[in-house]
């Protein structure tokens, strides 16, 4: 993982693209996202994989963009949900407990 990862930088530095406007790169993650999301209504397994791995893409590059690596935003991102507790929903979403009413 890291070495694609690192993959996916150098080809961004390649590209200028880490010298990029990040509202630019939000926007394209999003439209990644959206992919996803066409993807997962028509159960379309190879369009799922190729959308999130796009959307890896564009936040590896969102992040280096901002002086940060993929791994310091996850770890981050981990470190705040690590002892969260809550509940699933009858939908399958996870509601924190501070937002249980």
């Amino acid at each position: 993982m890291n070495h694609l990862i690192k993959q996916v930088e150098q080809w961004s530095i390649d590209k200028g693209l880490d010298k990029g406007n990040s509202f630019t790169q939000y926007a394209k993650s999003v439209e990644e996202m959206g992919e996803v999301a066409g993807a997962l209504c028509r159960n379309r397994k190879h369009d799922l994989k190729d959308g999130i791995g796009d959307v890896v893409v564009t936040l590896i590059i969102l992040a280096q963009q901002n002086g940060m690596t993929l791994q310091e935003c996850l770890e981050q991102a981990y470190g705040e949900i690590k002892d969260r507790t809550g509940k699933m929903s009858k939908d399958g979403s996870f509601i924190k407990s501070e937002d249980l009413y």
